[in-house]
């Protein structure tokens, strides 16, 4: 069960960095401090490996900014110090495809890195460092920043135009749930579904933020963790029943408004 629920977590945050590119440069923008516009190209590369059950999955997420600047995104769930090495292996696999070669020098152009942490139940650290030793040529670091996603308020989420990582607002109540599902924790699922999640995915839409595509996606995403996170509780299932009933509705009811707003 639990290597079912990573897998989820990994595809949909996978199909997250395939939404609009409006809503991709939205998250580049508010994850590394950039400001490129949102018509900006983004350019995908993909490595694809088989882990030893043979299921295909991507490795690594990096993408390209106007065929220019390169980031790497990856998504944990666990406090991983070994992170660190396979960022820069990910990135050193990446440059070395895209060298430059000259009489002088070849060079190597690696992606700006960033751990985003959706879950995790330990600590996590501001940034990991990996401390490479050329002898005589000097010490350099290599550091990799982390996002602590479920330390970050819902306020700044949207103010960063962060809204793509919504449907993992779900996470929030993980731990609780996991302990104790009474009528009052029931009651913050149903709120923080309502509230943080669609009410967040409705607000981006109208300033803009996300295309009508990328809110139904939103939707669906959120409906599809709701269930694999949640309905193997007895006390949760009718909730998860309710939403996997009404959430098309209540998309339909979003986009009736908006449409008349526009």
């Amino acid at each position: 069960m639990a290597e079912t629920i990573q897998f989820i977590f990994d595809k949909i945050f996978k199909r997250i960095l395939t939404l609009s590119s409006k809503a991709v440069i939205n998250l580049i923008n508010g994850l590394f401090g950039t400001n490129y516009p949102e018509s900006s190209e983004i350019a995908y590369n993909w490595t694809e490996f088989e882990d030893e059950n043979l299921r295909k999955t991507l490795a690594d997420t990096i993408v390209t900014i106007n065929k220019v600047y390169s980031y790497h995104m990856e998504a944990q769930m666990e406090n991983d110090s070994d992170i660190v090495l396979r960022e820069f292996d990910y990135g050193f696999q990446h440059a070395n495809r895209e060298h430059i070669s000259t009489d002088k020098y070849y060079l190597l152009n690696f992606p700006e890195p960033k751990i985003i942490y959706l879950y995790s139940s330990t600590p996590v650290p501001e940034k990991y460092v990996l401390r490479l030793n050329f002898g005589r040529q000097g010490v350099f670091d290599y550091e990799v920043s982390t996002f602590n996603f479920l330390a970050t308020s819902l306020e700044e989420l949207n103010r960063k135009k962060l809204i793509i990582l919504i449907p993992f607002q779900l996470l929030k109540l993980r731990d609780l749930l996991e302990k104790t599902r009474t009528p009052e924790t029931i009651e913050q699922l149903k709120n923080l579904i309502e509230c943080d999640i669609l009410d967040s995915i409705n607000m981006n839409l109208s300033v803009g933020n996300i295309s009508q595509n990328d809110a139904r996606n939103l939707f669906l995403l959120t409906q599809k963790l709701l269930k694999h996170l949640y309905a193997g509780y007895p006390e949760t299932k009718e909730v998860c029943d309710m939403y996997d009933q009404s959430l098309e509705l209540k998309w339909d009811r979003y986009m009736e408004q908006w449409e008349k707003r526009n």
